[in-house]
């Protein structure tokens, strides 16, 4: 097929608008999804540090690719990747490879954190328990992580690598689940909060393929490694059902994603107020002890 822009021979056929894009045409329509977002989530005043998670996969790489790419000759901006090694030995060696070589080609500074570092466990110690899920202490913990090490390397905002597939799946659960708390405090946000480094998400409207086609055409650098806990997540059986929607009714995660946008700044304002700090770390909380504080209180009772 050829590129409905150009002529030339197509990379991709965007289903949900039904064109045939070549490689620079491609890159185009993703950059501009990302530069807006960007634009609609992000105001520059004085010098900023911008931190990006870089998990070495190919979302965060895109994202840390795209970073430094818009911002990298800003003067007023410095980018700082974090890595988060969650202890699984047979996965994150892998991918933080990936992520020390794209940190390096980019001239881009890299911090690495470590949960047995900081909790003294791996989520291998957690998997090994059986009646636990490591996804759940897993992604506790690294966020965790992320923002304790944004708030040492004084980092103005985080910019994570969720695509429009793990936001629809996020939205979608929360919902289910009746947790519109949790639903209130996705990102990106919208404002600052005491104790919280603002999460950005320039990727937030990009499908999963269209970051995954990306990233290869443009030769960046990510592991392709899968983590071998991935089976447990409950994530699984949302992304299943949502895939189906999209199958038979394209454009369905962007209709999810538009209507999450159209009642986030009333959610983001009725939530995120009432948060408290937490009476073990001060970390800020909806309840009284963190999730973070909560999950290692139980880890001490069968260490």
């Amino acid at each position: 097929m050829k590129c409905n822009s150009c002529g030339r021979e197509s990379v991709a056929f965007i289903r949900y608008n039904g064109t045939h894009l070549c490689q620079e045409h491609f890159n185009r329509y993703v950059e501009r999804r990302i530069r807006l977002e960007f634009r609609n989530e992000l105001t520059i005043k004085g010098d900023t540090k911008i931190g990006v998670a870089l998990s070495g996969g190919k979302d965060s790489a895109v994202a840390l690719y795209e970073t430094k790419k818009i911002f990298g000759n800003r003067k007023d901006v410095k980018i700082i990747a974090i890595t988060v090694d969650e202890g699984i030995s047979s996965y994150r060696p892998k991918t933080m490879v990936s992520a020390r070589k794209l940190a390096e080609r980019l001239g881009v500074e890299h911090h690495i954190a470590t949960v047995e570092e900081k909790y003294a466990v791996t989520m291998d110690k957690v998997a090994e328990k059986g009646e636990l899920i490591p996804c759940s202490y897993c992604g506790v913990f690294r966020r965790r992580l992320l923002n304790d090490l944004s708030l040492d390397l004084k980092i103005d905002y985080l910019v994570t690598g969720l695509n429009m597939d793990d936001t629809a799946q996020s939205i979608i659960m929360n919902l289910a689940r009746g947790e519109v708390d949790r639903l209130g405090r996705m990102g990106p946000h919208l404002r600052a909060k005491e104790g919280l480094i603002p999460r950005l998400q320039p990727l937030r409207k990009i499908p999963e393929k269209e970051v995954l086609l990306f990233a290869i055409l443009n030769g960046i650098e990510f592991s392709h490694d899968t983590c071998p806990y991935a089976n447990f997540a409950l994530r699984n059986e949302f992304r299943d059902s949502i895939d189906r929607w999209e199958e038979r009714t394209p454009g369905t995660k962007f209709a999810i994603l538009n209507s999450y946008d159209r009642i986030r700044e009333i959610l983001d304002h009725n939530i995120l107020p009432n948060m408290n700090k937490c009476k073990i770390c001060g970390a800020p909380t909806a309840g009284e002890i963190c999730k973070s504080c909560t999950m290692e209180r139980e880890m001490e009772e069968w260490k």
